[in-house]
């Protein structure tokens, strides 16, 4: 059962501004959520993550442009990313892990979203 769904991708030129969205269904609290893309033809990439307590990471193509954010009485979390580029461009997952260790190792999380595709043109 997929706990985890996303919304808000979709299509915008190069510099344009896009919101994501991700509900948590499941029953149990996650502590860390993340976000990971993957480009057509490339591995899964890590784009951001937020802990329980707000503290957040985020990969070097993100940093300064995107902002990851919570809201944990509506189980939801937020992908804001500005100053979009074509390489931005892929499908956007959510996920969670439960425990400990680095938020970046994609080995660590549980639950996956389906994903959400993000397409910016130039």
């Amino acid at each position: 059962q997929v706990q985890l769904r996303e919304s808000g991708g979709g299509l915008v030129q190069a510099g344009g501004s896009l919101g994501l969205s991700c509900v948590d269904s499941g029953r149990t609290f996650k502590p860390y959520v993340g976000w990971f893309r993957q480009a057509p033809g490339k591995e899964r990439e890590f784009v951001a993550a937020i802990s329980a307590s707000d503290g957040t990471w985020y990969g070097d193509s993100a940093k300064g442009r995107f902002t990851i954010a919570r809201d944990n009485a509506k189980n939801t979390v937020y992908l804001q990313m500005n100053r979009l580029r074509p390489e931005d461009t892929g499908v956007y997952y959510c996920t969670a892990h439960m425990g400990s260790g680095s938020v970046t190792n994609i080995g660590l999380y549980d639950y996956w979203g389906q994903g959400t595709q993000v397409t910016v043109s130039s």
